[in-house]
Protein backbone atom coordinates (compact mmCIF):
# COMPACT_ATOMS: atom_id res chain seq x y z
CA UNK A 1 0.00 0.00 0.00
CA UNK A 2 2.76 2.50 0.25
CA UNK A 3 4.06 2.12 -2.82
CA UNK A 4 0.68 3.25 -4.22
CA UNK A 5 1.64 6.85 -2.29
CA UNK A 6 4.77 6.79 -4.98
CA UNK A 7 2.37 6.25 -7.54
CA UNK A 8 0.66 9.14 -7.26
CA UNK A 9 3.59 10.62 -6.67
CA UNK A 10 4.45 9.31 -10.10
CA UNK A 11 1.46 10.67 -11.97
CA UNK A 12 1.85 14.18 -10.61
CA UNK A 13 5.31 13.70 -12.26
CA UNK A 14 4.02 12.58 -15.30
CA UNK A 15 1.39 15.21 -15.52
CA UNK A 16 3.78 18.07 -14.95
CA UNK A 17 6.45 16.39 -17.83
CA UNK A 18 3.38 16.83 -19.96
CA UNK A 19 2.63 20.03 -19.22
CA UNK A 20 5.93 21.68 -19.97
CA UNK A 21 6.21 19.46 -23.44
CA UNK A 22 2.96 20.10 -24.56
CA UNK A 23 1.88 23.64 -25.08
CA UNK A 24 -2.02 23.03 -24.94
CA UNK A 25 -3.80 21.54 -21.97
CA UNK A 26 -5.75 18.82 -24.38
CA UNK A 27 -2.43 17.64 -25.21
CA UNK A 28 -1.49 16.86 -21.23
CA UNK A 29 -4.39 14.90 -20.70
CA UNK A 30 -4.51 13.01 -23.72
CA UNK A 31 -1.20 11.78 -22.92
CA UNK A 32 -1.99 11.12 -19.15
CA UNK A 33 -5.11 9.21 -19.97
CA UNK A 34 -3.67 7.19 -22.44
CA UNK A 35 -0.66 6.02 -19.84
CA UNK A 36 -3.55 5.23 -17.36
CA UNK A 37 -5.23 3.28 -19.57
CA UNK A 38 -1.76 1.35 -20.82
CA UNK A 39 -1.61 0.58 -17.50
CA UNK A 40 -4.99 -1.69 -16.63
CA UNK A 41 -4.13 -2.48 -20.32
CA UNK A 42 -0.91 -4.33 -20.20
CA UNK A 43 -2.21 -5.92 -16.86
CA UNK A 44 -5.16 -7.80 -18.69
CA UNK A 45 -2.89 -8.75 -21.44
CA UNK A 46 -0.16 -10.57 -19.32
CA UNK A 47 -2.58 -11.61 -16.71
CA UNK A 48 -5.91 -12.76 -18.85
CA UNK A 49 -4.98 -16.36 -19.44
CA UNK A 50 -4.44 -16.95 -16.03
CA UNK A 51 -8.18 -16.06 -14.75
CA UNK A 52 -9.70 -17.05 -18.23
CA UNK A 53 -12.47 -19.56 -17.13
CA UNK A 54 -13.93 -19.78 -20.81
CA UNK A 55 -14.80 -23.74 -22.09
CA UNK A 56 -13.29 -24.96 -17.80
CA UNK A 57 -16.09 -26.76 -16.66
CA UNK A 58 -14.23 -29.39 -14.33
CA UNK A 59 -15.93 -27.97 -11.20
CA UNK A 60 -19.17 -29.36 -12.88
CA UNK A 61 -18.41 -32.50 -13.93
CA UNK A 62 -16.71 -33.66 -10.61
CA UNK A 63 -20.19 -32.95 -8.92
CA UNK A 64 -21.83 -34.40 -11.68
CA UNK A 65 -19.54 -37.59 -11.21
CA UNK A 66 -20.25 -37.60 -7.14
CA UNK A 67 -23.99 -37.91 -8.00
CA UNK A 68 -23.21 -40.43 -10.81
CA UNK A 69 -20.93 -42.03 -8.27
CA UNK A 70 -24.41 -43.35 -6.47
CA UNK A 71 -26.92 -45.87 -7.09
CA UNK A 72 -30.64 -44.31 -7.61
CA UNK A 73 -32.23 -43.10 -4.27
CA UNK A 74 -28.88 -42.90 -2.23
CA UNK A 75 -27.83 -41.24 0.49
CA UNK A 76 -24.41 -39.15 -0.28
CA UNK A 77 -22.79 -37.75 2.69
CA UNK A 78 -20.47 -34.99 2.53
CA UNK A 79 -18.12 -33.15 4.51
CA UNK A 80 -17.36 -29.30 3.24
CA UNK A 81 -17.82 -26.75 0.95
CA UNK A 82 -15.84 -28.25 -1.58
CA UNK A 83 -18.30 -31.61 -2.23
CA UNK A 84 -21.59 -30.17 -1.13
CA UNK A 85 -22.13 -26.91 -3.05
CA UNK A 86 -21.29 -27.98 -6.64
CA UNK A 87 -23.17 -30.87 -5.85
CA UNK A 88 -25.99 -29.01 -5.25
CA UNK A 89 -25.55 -26.25 -8.08
CA UNK A 90 -25.53 -29.99 -10.27
CA UNK A 91 -28.79 -30.62 -8.47
CA UNK A 92 -30.85 -27.61 -8.23
CA UNK A 93 -29.55 -25.83 -11.72
CA UNK A 94 -29.02 -28.40 -14.09
CA UNK A 95 -31.96 -31.26 -12.35
CA UNK A 96 -28.47 -33.70 -12.24
CA UNK A 97 -29.35 -36.83 -10.42
CA UNK A 98 -32.14 -35.25 -8.22
CA UNK A 99 -32.95 -38.81 -6.40
CA UNK A 100 -29.70 -38.34 -4.39
CA UNK A 101 -29.91 -36.83 -1.07
CA UNK A 102 -26.83 -34.62 -0.19
CA UNK A 103 -26.39 -34.78 3.53
CA UNK A 104 -23.51 -32.54 4.93
CA UNK A 105 -22.00 -33.76 7.78
CA UNK A 106 -21.23 -30.31 9.26
CA UNK A 107 -24.55 -28.43 8.71
CA UNK A 108 -25.84 -31.88 10.09
CA UNK A 109 -25.26 -30.40 13.88
CA UNK A 110 -28.00 -27.71 13.01
CA UNK A 111 -31.75 -27.96 14.03
CA UNK A 112 -33.06 -26.59 10.83
CA UNK A 113 -30.32 -28.92 9.03
CA UNK A 114 -32.36 -32.07 10.42
CA UNK A 115 -35.78 -30.51 9.87
CA UNK A 116 -35.21 -30.50 6.17
CA UNK A 117 -33.62 -33.88 5.97
CA UNK A 118 -36.95 -35.01 7.65
CA UNK A 119 -38.54 -34.02 4.32
CA UNK A 120 -39.18 -34.72 0.66
CA UNK A 121 -36.58 -33.31 -1.71
CA UNK A 122 -37.53 -34.08 -5.36
CA UNK A 123 -37.43 -37.27 -5.97
CA UNK A 124 -35.83 -38.08 -2.85
CA UNK A 125 -37.78 -39.47 0.40
CA UNK A 126 -37.41 -38.22 3.34
CA UNK A 127 -34.17 -39.90 5.25
CA UNK A 128 -35.29 -42.69 8.03
CA UNK A 129 -34.98 -40.06 11.22
CA UNK A 130 -36.62 -40.79 14.26
CA UNK A 131 -35.86 -37.80 16.56
CA UNK A 132 -38.25 -35.51 17.13
CA UNK A 133 -37.31 -32.04 16.94
CA UNK A 134 -36.89 -31.38 20.96
CA UNK A 135 -34.96 -33.93 20.98
CA UNK A 136 -31.90 -32.12 18.93
CA UNK A 137 -33.47 -28.52 19.06
CA UNK A 138 -30.72 -26.25 19.64
CA UNK A 139 -28.78 -26.32 22.91
CA UNK A 140 -30.16 -30.11 23.09
CA UNK A 141 -27.90 -33.13 22.74
CA UNK A 142 -25.54 -31.15 21.25
CA UNK A 143 -22.64 -33.20 22.47
CA UNK A 144 -23.09 -36.98 23.56
CA UNK A 145 -20.25 -38.02 25.65
CA UNK A 146 -19.04 -41.62 25.78
CA UNK A 147 -18.42 -42.91 29.26
CA UNK A 148 -17.54 -46.48 28.57
CA UNK A 149 -19.50 -48.34 31.62
CA UNK A 150 -20.11 -51.93 29.55
CA UNK A 151 -16.53 -53.38 27.80
CA UNK A 152 -19.22 -54.64 25.33
CA UNK A 153 -21.18 -54.13 22.12
CA UNK A 154 -25.09 -53.23 21.55
CA UNK A 155 -27.19 -52.78 18.86
CA UNK A 156 -27.01 -49.09 17.28
CA UNK A 157 -31.04 -49.01 17.83
CA UNK A 158 -30.53 -49.89 21.91
CA UNK A 159 -28.27 -46.97 22.36
CA UNK A 160 -30.15 -44.49 20.15
CA UNK A 161 -33.28 -45.25 22.70
CA UNK A 162 -30.93 -44.61 25.47
CA UNK A 163 -29.71 -41.29 24.44
CA UNK A 164 -33.08 -40.00 23.12
CA UNK A 165 -34.44 -40.80 26.87
CA UNK A 166 -34.86 -38.39 29.53
CA UNK A 167 -34.60 -40.21 32.56
CA UNK A 168 -31.84 -39.48 34.56
CA UNK A 169 -30.26 -42.07 34.79
CA UNK A 170 -29.45 -42.19 31.53
CA UNK A 171 -27.36 -38.41 32.13
CA UNK A 172 -23.72 -38.10 33.65
CA UNK A 173 -23.25 -35.18 36.45
CA UNK A 174 -20.66 -33.09 36.20
CA UNK A 175 -18.69 -31.57 38.85
CA UNK A 176 -20.89 -28.39 38.31
CA UNK A 177 -24.22 -30.60 38.77
CA UNK A 178 -25.28 -30.37 35.34
CA UNK A 179 -26.70 -33.20 33.71
CA UNK A 180 -25.05 -34.10 30.45
CA UNK A 181 -26.14 -37.18 27.95
CA UNK A 182 -23.59 -40.33 27.54
CA UNK A 183 -23.66 -43.23 26.35
CA UNK A 184 -22.44 -46.41 28.23
CA UNK A 185 -20.22 -48.49 25.46
CA UNK A 186 -17.97 -47.40 22.82
CA UNK A 187 -18.77 -49.72 20.29
CA UNK A 188 -22.13 -50.56 18.98
CA UNK A 189 -23.45 -53.27 15.91
CA UNK A 190 -25.94 -53.13 12.96
CA UNK A 191 -27.41 -56.28 11.78
CA UNK A 192 -27.28 -57.52 8.90
CA UNK A 193 -30.03 -59.47 7.03
CA UNK A 194 -28.30 -61.47 4.55
CA UNK A 195 -31.27 -62.15 2.49
CA UNK A 196 -32.18 -58.42 2.12
CA UNK A 197 -29.14 -56.85 0.84
CA UNK A 198 -29.12 -59.15 -1.62
CA UNK A 199 -32.57 -58.53 -2.54
CA UNK A 200 -32.16 -54.78 -2.71
CA UNK A 201 -28.86 -55.46 -4.51
CA UNK A 202 -26.33 -53.63 -1.70
CA UNK A 203 -24.33 -57.38 -2.63
CA UNK A 204 -24.07 -59.17 -5.78
CA UNK A 205 -25.02 -62.70 -5.56
CA UNK A 206 -21.41 -63.55 -6.08
CA UNK A 207 -20.20 -62.33 -3.40
CA UNK A 208 -23.00 -63.53 -0.97
CA UNK A 209 -19.90 -65.25 0.99
CA UNK A 210 -18.64 -62.28 2.11
CA UNK A 211 -21.66 -60.96 3.96
CA UNK A 212 -20.87 -60.01 7.90
CA UNK A 213 -23.61 -60.75 10.17
CA UNK A 214 -23.35 -57.46 11.80
CA UNK A 215 -21.49 -54.20 11.20
CA UNK A 216 -18.92 -52.94 13.78
CA UNK A 217 -18.66 -49.53 14.97
CA UNK A 218 -16.27 -48.05 17.31
CA UNK A 219 -17.18 -44.13 18.60
CA UNK A 220 -14.28 -41.67 20.12
CA UNK A 221 -14.33 -39.92 22.79
CA UNK A 222 -18.06 -38.14 21.97
CA UNK A 223 -20.99 -38.26 19.26
CA UNK A 224 -21.26 -34.83 17.93
CA UNK A 225 -25.27 -34.11 17.04
CA UNK A 226 -24.20 -34.79 13.43
CA UNK A 227 -22.89 -38.41 14.33
CA UNK A 228 -25.86 -38.97 16.40
CA UNK A 229 -28.58 -38.21 13.39
CA UNK A 230 -25.78 -40.36 11.37
CA UNK A 231 -25.94 -43.50 13.35
CA UNK A 232 -29.58 -42.72 13.64
CA UNK A 233 -29.80 -42.88 9.53
CA UNK A 234 -27.85 -46.02 9.48
CA UNK A 235 -29.50 -47.68 12.11
CA UNK A 236 -32.80 -47.13 10.76
CA UNK A 237 -32.38 -46.98 7.10
CA UNK A 238 -32.40 -51.07 7.15
CA UNK A 239 -30.20 -51.03 4.13
CA UNK A 240 -33.44 -49.74 1.79
CA UNK A 241 -31.71 -47.20 0.47
CA UNK A 242 -28.11 -47.03 -0.54
CA UNK A 243 -25.50 -44.73 1.62
CA UNK A 244 -22.36 -42.91 0.48
CA UNK A 245 -19.61 -40.92 2.37
CA UNK A 246 -17.26 -38.97 -0.06
CA UNK A 247 -14.69 -39.55 2.25
CA UNK A 248 -13.46 -41.97 5.48
CA UNK A 249 -11.25 -41.72 8.06
CA UNK A 250 -13.27 -38.80 9.62
CA UNK A 251 -15.36 -39.29 12.74
CA UNK A 252 -19.06 -38.73 10.90
CA UNK A 253 -17.79 -42.63 9.56
CA UNK A 254 -18.20 -44.32 12.86
CA UNK A 255 -15.64 -46.25 12.38
CA UNK A 256 -17.16 -48.29 9.95
CA UNK A 257 -14.29 -47.45 7.58
CA UNK A 258 -13.87 -50.91 7.04
CA UNK A 259 -17.31 -51.89 5.34
CA UNK A 260 -16.83 -49.69 2.57
CA UNK A 261 -16.75 -50.11 -1.80
CA UNK A 262 -15.35 -47.58 -3.82
CA UNK A 263 -17.66 -47.08 -6.86
CA UNK A 264 -16.24 -43.80 -8.14
CA UNK A 265 -15.54 -40.92 -6.03
CA UNK A 266 -17.87 -42.28 -3.25
CA UNK A 267 -17.56 -44.80 -0.72
CA UNK A 268 -20.98 -47.22 -0.05
CA UNK A 269 -21.66 -48.62 2.89
CA UNK A 270 -21.54 -52.62 2.70
CA UNK A 271 -21.87 -55.19 5.03
CA UNK A 272 -18.35 -56.94 4.08
CA UNK A 273 -15.48 -56.18 5.90
CA UNK A 274 -12.35 -55.06 4.27
CA UNK A 275 -9.28 -53.85 6.54
CA UNK A 276 -6.80 -51.49 4.82
CA UNK A 277 -4.14 -49.64 6.07
CA UNK A 278 -3.94 -47.67 3.13
CA UNK A 279 -6.71 -47.48 0.59
CA UNK A 280 -10.02 -47.93 1.80
CA UNK A 281 -12.93 -49.74 0.77
CA UNK A 282 -13.15 -53.25 -1.36
CA UNK A 283 -13.13 -52.46 -5.40
CA UNK A 284 -16.03 -54.03 -7.54
CA UNK A 285 -14.22 -53.78 -10.98
CA UNK A 286 -17.31 -53.87 -13.13
CA UNK A 287 -18.94 -51.00 -11.32
CA UNK A 288 -15.86 -48.52 -11.10
CA UNK A 289 -15.08 -49.37 -14.86
CA UNK A 290 -18.19 -48.50 -15.70
CA UNK A 291 -18.20 -45.29 -13.78
CA UNK A 292 -14.39 -44.20 -14.07
CA UNK A 293 -14.34 -45.50 -18.40
CA UNK A 294 -18.00 -44.50 -19.15
CA UNK A 295 -19.82 -42.59 -17.08
CA UNK A 296 -17.63 -40.03 -15.87
CA UNK A 297 -16.40 -36.65 -17.41
CA UNK A 298 -14.21 -34.03 -16.24
CA UNK A 299 -14.53 -31.08 -18.30
CA UNK A 300 -12.19 -30.45 -20.75
CA UNK A 301 -9.23 -30.65 -18.01
CA UNK A 302 -7.13 -32.37 -20.53
CA UNK A 303 -7.38 -29.88 -23.61
CA UNK A 304 -4.32 -27.13 -23.56
CA UNK A 305 -6.46 -24.06 -23.80
CA UNK A 306 -7.95 -24.91 -20.11
CA UNK A 307 -6.71 -23.16 -17.93
CA UNK A 308 -6.53 -25.61 -14.09
CA UNK A 309 -5.56 -22.90 -11.52
CA UNK A 310 -4.48 -24.25 -7.62
CA UNK A 311 -7.72 -24.76 -7.11
CA UNK A 312 -8.18 -27.05 -9.34
CA UNK A 313 -5.26 -28.92 -8.75
CA UNK A 314 -5.83 -29.48 -4.97
CA UNK A 315 -9.08 -31.01 -5.79
CA UNK A 316 -7.72 -33.37 -7.97
CA UNK A 317 -5.46 -34.36 -5.62
CA UNK A 318 -8.04 -34.95 -3.15
CA UNK A 319 -10.01 -37.14 -5.08
CA UNK A 320 -6.91 -38.73 -5.69
CA UNK A 321 -7.61 -39.10 -9.38
CA UNK A 322 -4.11 -40.45 -10.94
CA UNK A 323 -4.33 -43.37 -7.70
CA UNK A 324 -7.98 -44.56 -7.92
CA UNK A 325 -7.79 -45.46 -11.90
CA UNK A 326 -4.48 -47.20 -10.38
CA UNK A 327 -5.98 -48.73 -8.50
CA UNK A 328 -8.52 -50.16 -10.61
CA UNK A 329 -5.98 -51.09 -13.05
CA UNK A 330 -4.11 -52.93 -10.61
CA UNK A 331 -7.55 -55.00 -9.49
CA UNK A 332 -8.12 -55.63 -13.57
CA UNK A 333 -4.62 -56.79 -13.85
CA UNK A 334 -5.19 -59.23 -10.74
CA UNK A 335 -8.32 -60.53 -12.32
CA UNK A 336 -6.43 -61.28 -15.38
CA UNK A 337 -7.96 -58.16 -17.83
CA UNK A 338 -4.94 -57.06 -19.19
CA UNK A 339 -6.83 -55.19 -21.97
CA UNK A 340 -8.90 -53.29 -19.71
CA UNK A 341 -6.22 -52.54 -17.31
CA UNK A 342 -4.08 -50.90 -20.13
CA UNK A 343 -7.31 -49.28 -21.37
CA UNK A 344 -7.57 -47.53 -17.81
CA UNK A 345 -3.95 -46.31 -17.44
CA UNK A 346 -4.52 -45.07 -20.51
CA UNK A 347 -6.95 -43.12 -20.15
CA UNK A 348 -5.36 -41.28 -17.18
CA UNK A 349 -2.68 -40.85 -19.02
CA UNK A 350 -4.15 -38.95 -21.43
CA UNK A 351 -6.58 -37.41 -19.09
CA UNK A 352 -3.61 -35.90 -16.76
CA UNK A 353 -0.83 -34.72 -19.09
CA UNK A 354 1.96 -32.67 -17.58
CA UNK A 355 1.05 -29.60 -18.89
CA UNK A 356 -2.22 -29.50 -17.05
CA UNK A 357 -1.49 -31.83 -14.06
CA UNK A 358 1.88 -31.34 -13.50
CA UNK A 359 3.79 -35.12 -12.92
CA UNK A 360 3.75 -35.91 -9.39
CA UNK A 361 4.58 -38.76 -7.07
CA UNK A 362 1.71 -41.19 -8.30
CA UNK A 363 3.13 -41.42 -11.26
CA UNK A 364 5.68 -44.73 -10.53
CA UNK A 365 2.65 -46.35 -9.59
CA UNK A 366 0.94 -46.06 -13.32
CA UNK A 367 4.50 -46.88 -14.87
CA UNK A 368 4.25 -50.10 -12.42
CA UNK A 369 1.15 -50.99 -13.67
CA UNK A 370 2.17 -50.72 -17.60
CA UNK A 371 5.45 -53.11 -16.61
CA UNK A 372 2.83 -55.61 -15.08
CA UNK A 373 1.22 -55.61 -18.20
CA UNK A 374 4.23 -56.04 -20.40
CA UNK A 375 3.23 -52.54 -22.06
CA UNK A 376 7.30 -51.85 -21.99
CA UNK A 377 7.22 -49.24 -24.58
CA UNK A 378 4.10 -47.01 -22.59
CA UNK A 379 6.06 -47.87 -19.22
CA UNK A 380 9.43 -46.14 -20.71
CA UNK A 381 7.78 -43.31 -22.42
CA UNK A 382 6.06 -42.51 -19.45
CA UNK A 383 8.91 -43.26 -16.70
CA UNK A 384 11.62 -41.00 -19.23
CA UNK A 385 9.00 -38.52 -18.54
CA UNK A 386 8.88 -38.53 -14.62
CA UNK A 387 12.68 -39.24 -14.56
CA UNK A 388 13.39 -35.94 -16.59
CA UNK A 389 11.20 -33.82 -14.41
CA UNK A 390 12.30 -34.90 -11.51
CA UNK A 391 15.97 -34.45 -12.86
CA UNK A 392 15.16 -30.55 -13.65
CA UNK A 393 13.52 -30.18 -10.19
CA UNK A 394 16.78 -31.31 -8.49
CA UNK A 395 18.81 -29.85 -10.93
CA UNK A 396 17.28 -26.79 -9.28
CA UNK A 397 17.01 -27.40 -6.02
CA UNK A 398 20.89 -28.65 -5.69
CA UNK A 399 21.74 -25.92 -6.82
CA UNK A 400 21.02 -23.93 -3.84
CA UNK A 401 23.06 -23.26 -1.03
CA UNK A 402 22.34 -25.45 1.98
CA UNK A 403 20.10 -23.22 3.81
CA UNK A 404 17.69 -23.26 0.73
CA UNK A 405 17.98 -26.56 0.15
CA UNK A 406 16.88 -27.11 3.96
CA UNK A 407 14.07 -25.09 3.34
CA UNK A 408 12.64 -27.44 0.25
CA UNK A 409 13.84 -30.96 1.90
CA UNK A 410 10.74 -32.33 1.31
CA UNK A 411 10.48 -31.55 -2.37
CA UNK A 412 13.78 -32.75 -2.34
CA UNK A 413 13.50 -36.15 -0.92
CA UNK A 414 10.04 -36.75 -3.44
CA UNK A 415 12.11 -36.37 -5.85
CA UNK A 416 14.56 -38.63 -5.65
CA UNK A 417 12.48 -40.85 -4.19
CA UNK A 418 10.45 -40.97 -7.54
CA UNK A 419 13.82 -41.73 -9.65
CA UNK A 420 14.54 -44.50 -6.80
CA UNK A 421 11.39 -45.75 -7.90
CA UNK A 422 11.56 -45.49 -11.33
CA UNK A 423 15.37 -47.02 -11.60
CA UNK A 424 14.06 -49.99 -9.33
CA UNK A 425 11.44 -50.62 -11.58
CA UNK A 426 13.45 -50.45 -14.75
CA UNK A 427 16.15 -52.19 -13.46
CA UNK A 428 13.81 -55.40 -12.22
CA UNK A 429 11.76 -55.22 -15.53
CA UNK A 430 15.15 -55.16 -17.96
CA UNK A 431 15.20 -51.57 -18.81
CA UNK A 432 19.20 -50.91 -17.85
CA UNK A 433 19.68 -47.91 -20.08
CA UNK A 434 16.44 -46.41 -17.93
CA UNK A 435 17.93 -47.67 -14.55
CA UNK A 436 21.68 -46.59 -15.08
CA UNK A 437 20.45 -43.00 -15.62
CA UNK A 438 18.35 -42.59 -12.71
CA UNK A 439 20.23 -44.82 -10.24
CA UNK A 440 23.23 -42.66 -11.49
CA UNK A 441 22.28 -39.76 -10.67
CA UNK A 442 21.09 -40.57 -7.52
CA UNK A 443 24.86 -41.82 -6.60
CA UNK A 444 25.95 -38.75 -8.33
CA UNK A 445 24.31 -35.94 -5.81
CA UNK A 446 23.80 -38.34 -2.80
CA UNK A 447 26.33 -35.86 -1.09
CA UNK A 448 24.24 -32.91 -1.12
CA UNK A 449 21.36 -34.79 0.39
CA UNK A 450 22.81 -33.63 3.35
CA UNK A 451 20.49 -30.87 4.74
Amino acid sequence: YAFAMWIGLGVLGIIELAGKTFKNKGGSIAVTALLLLLVPGIMAKENWDDHDRSGRYTARDIARNYLMSCEPNAILFTNGDNDTFPLWYAQEVEGIRTDVRIVNLMLLNMDWYVDQMKMKAYESEPLPITFDHVQYADGTRDVVFVHERYNKSFPAKQILDFIKSDNQSTKVPTQTGRMYDYVPTRTFTIPVDSSKVLEEGVVKPENAQLIENQLQGRFGNRLTKSDMIVLDIIANNNWERPIYFVAYGHSGMLGLDDYLQLEGLAYRLVPIKTPSRFDKGRIDTEILYENYMNTFTWGRMNEPDVYLDHFHLRTLNVIRLRPRYTRLANALIAENEYEKAENVLDYIVDLTPHEQVPYDFFIPGIVESYYNINKIDKANELASKMMDISIAHLDYYLSMNRKARSANQQDILIQFQVLSNIGQMARQNNQVELADKALNYINEHQDKMMF
